[in-house]
């Protein structure tokens, strides 16, 4: 399948960017659908359980082999999300994304979902609830600003590369990373979502709407951890 143009949506007409806004996040929202059914199924068949007594039993590497795991998979669903000759590739690297996510949130859920107490559907729903209601501001700011945001894409880089510095420090070292480092990463979750909002717009063209809600879902969920994470240590 060949494409005519490569032009960002943004020089296209009213209507054009408005239905490439719309398929956005639609398709955002068959991700997190996808997202959920996976991670159901995790938790029904066992294999959330499994996870958690792997990850949380005293062996640190074995964060750093799904972190590991993560990047590289994710890496390729996100390629494959943007693959411009195969409508099908693009979907199979959504429902890739989504499906790596549910592994990586599966035995932090399970740990949260079985917390002493009653706290821990309440932690979830409320950290749901957060991260939806910040996620639909940020995206009527940077949809709505004309203020150029391509500034924040260095510093979102910056922050990753110490943020990943700083979980392997953790993990090989056995220290803790606390709430001052929740709180910066909930900050970059929300400068990424803002940058890639307005990214979207310029630098995609109007065709591309499966690899643009890739970017997008992948920083709503790094929100959605961190204000779990935040919760959690309620």
């Amino acid at each position: 399948m060949a494409y005519a143009s490569t032009t960002p949506v943004i020089h296209a007409d009213d209507q054009t960017r408005a239905s490439f806004l719309v398929r956005v996040y639609q398709h955002l929202g068959l991700a997190v659908a996808a997202f959920i059914a996976f991670e159901t199924l995790l938790f029904v068949s066992g294999l959330a359980e499994g996870l958690y007594n792997f990850l949380f039993s005293g062996r640190g590497f074995a964060w750093l082999l799904i972190l590991g795991a993560f990047m590289i998979v994710g890496n390729i669903a996100t390629r494959s999300a943007h693959n411009l000759e195969s409508v099908g590739t693009q979907y199979a690297g959504l429902f890739g994304m989504a499906a790596i996510e549910s592994l990586i949130f599966a035995p932090f859920l399970y740990r949260v979902f079985n917390a002493p107490g009653a706290g821990g559907s309440l932690a979830v729903g409320s950290a749901a609830a957060v991260t939806a209601v910040g996620f639909g501001g940020l995206t009527v700011i940077g949809l709505i600003t004309r203020k150029d945001l391509s500034f924040l894409r260095p510093l979102i880089m910056w922050g990753s590369f110490v943020a990943i510095g700083l979980i392997l420090a953790a993990v090989l070292f056995g220290f803790q990373l606390g709430v001052v480092f929740t709180i910066a990463m909930i900050g970059l979750a929300g400068a990424s979502i803002l940058y890639q909002t307005q990214a979207i717009m310029r630098t995609y063209p109007e065709w591309a709407y499966v690899g643009a809600a890739v970017s997008l879902f992948a920083s709503l969920m790094m929100l959605f951890w961190y204000v779990l994470r935040l919760f959690s240590r309620r």
